[in-house]
């Protein structure tokens, strides 16, 4: 998406009643618009002045707060003007109004943002951070994603690009030079700057992953037959009542979901209808719904009664579950079946003996999902990662690999450089094509 001169407005505030809301305007040389909302007097640059708004026909609509952001020393890198006022829906709707009658058009999703990357005001990566940051659930989730907005990941992205620029360089100096009886490569060390590239771009992945885990956390289903502890489950990992707990069969008949921190990390829990044959209508659009949050399982929890052990009915649920998903058998009620909590481990499966009613073992499942998510220990300097990131960088990794490999083959060398530099150039937007731009910008929320 190329540059657009016009001018565009919308809600910068999230949707509902606050006690402040505010109105943004980006655009070039707003300086008469701004003139015109300050009553014919342009703000200073940079400062707020306090007046009253009205409409296109001169009618009151409210007082409040007006700033002027002259070009470049704004977000967008354009003019920006921001109309700070009351934050009621109506109030915000009309001073809306108001800068749509100026001229302005109401902008798309993430438009601000985009033009703040097109202006240069930020690279790829810390635009998407804009927008992580507005959606992280929790506190490391922030942390990371104003770490990257900062600009911390791109200046990791830049250190290695900056080293593959050097080297390849000296790769296409040695080729445009053959007859040369010295040997650049290996007066320069190649092999171990190459070396040294590939566990650089190691260390980023490996900390994208984790920053990955922190954007997208990890959707955990609990499945298994009516009354084997599913709600109870859920509200001890919650810490509190979430889901209705009675002996009847059949309670909970949607699927609920709860968002808890686990080291950080967002663990989306859903507790769902029992898996049994039913006549009762409701019940089954539940059943349904359960197979459904299933296929979209990032770890299945499958629960039994311990007192029973894994049953027919078991079995049968357990033939329907997806393939390649990771998988934990829970054995619950240990403390009515007089079992000590355990925890069981081989290549083919995991089980948990525990009691959802007292709490003991649910350490062993917390640590065991934390396992299952690739999380390890790792202090703050995490990077908010999403999956194009992480693609990028494992194909980067993958060219020097690759680069390595070709020993005196200096042309294939020089183009695994190039593609690895390309690669990274891709996540901070260097070689980002127009449509994926697009789309990226397209998932933020509008006023940002």
């Amino acid at each position: 998406m190329g540059r657009r001169p016009d001018i565009i407005t919308a809600v910068a505030t999230a949707p509902g009643r606050g006690g402040v809301g505010i109105v943004r305007i980006s655009g070039p040389d707003l300086s008469s618009l701004a003139a015109t909302l300050g009553n014919g007097k342009l703000p200073p640059p940079r400062q707020a002045i306090f007046g009253s708004f009205h409409d296109s026909d001169g009618r009151l609509i409210d007082e409040g707060l007006l700033l002027y952001f002259p070009a470049p020393h704004s977000f967008t890198g354009e003019d920006v003007i921001e109309m700070q006022g009351h934050g009621g829906p109506v109030v915000m709707q009309l001073l809306l109004a108001r800068a749509l009658s100026l001229g302005a058009r109401l902008a798309e999703p993430g438009e601000f943002t985009q033009r703040a990357f097109l202006n240069d005001k930020m690279d790829l990566a810390q635009a998407e951070a804009v927008a992580d940051l507005i959606e992280a659930s929790t506190v490391a989730a922030a942390r990371s994603a104003v770490r990257s907005l900062s600009g911390v990941f791109s200046d990791a992205i830049g250190d290695v690009r900056d080293q593959l620029i050097d080297l390849r360089m000296l790769v296409e100096a040695t080729l445009d030079f053959p007859e040369e009886e010295i040997d650049f490569l290996a007066a320069a060390r190649a092999v171990e700057r190459m070396q040294a590239i590939a566990a650089a771009l190691r260390d980023i992945l490996d900390r994208a992953e984790q920053g990955a885990l922190l954007r997208q956390g990890l959707h955990v289903v609990l499945v298994g037959q009516p009354n084997v502890g599913k709600s109870s489950l859920l509200n001890q990992l919650a810490g509190h009542e979430r889901a209705i707990v009675t002996d009847i069969a059949g309670t909970t008949r949607d699927a609920l979901k709860e968002t808890i921190q686990l080291a950080g990390i967002p663990l989306h829990i859903i507790d769902t209808a029992g898996l049994r044959d039913t006549g009762d209508t409701v019940e089954r659009i539940g059943i349904e719904r359960t197979w459904k949050e299933i296929e979209d399982a990032d770890v299945i929890v499958r629960i039994v009664d311990a007192r029973h052990g894994i049953t027919s009915e078991d079995e049968g649920i357990d033939a329907r579950l997806p393939s390649g998903v990771p998988r934990i058998t829970v054995e619950n009620k240990c403390d009515l079946a007089q079992l000590d909590t355990q925890l069981t481990e081989t290549d083919q499966s995991t089980r948990i003996r525990l009691s959802a009613k007292t709490g003991d073992g649910i350490t062993l499942l917390r640590e065991h999902l934390l396992k299952l998510a690739g999380w390890h220990p790792h202090s703050e300097d995490v990077f908010f990662a999403r999956k194009r990131h992480l693609g990028a960088l494992s194909s980067a990794l993958a060219h020097v690999e690759t680069a390595l490999e070709q020993n005196q083959a200096l042309e294939l060398m020089a183009e695994e450089l190039r593609q690895s530099h390309d690669a990274l150039g891709e996540i901070t937007g260097e070689f980002t094509p127009d449509d994926l731009l697009g789309e990226i910008f397209s998932r933020f929320c509008i006023g940002k």
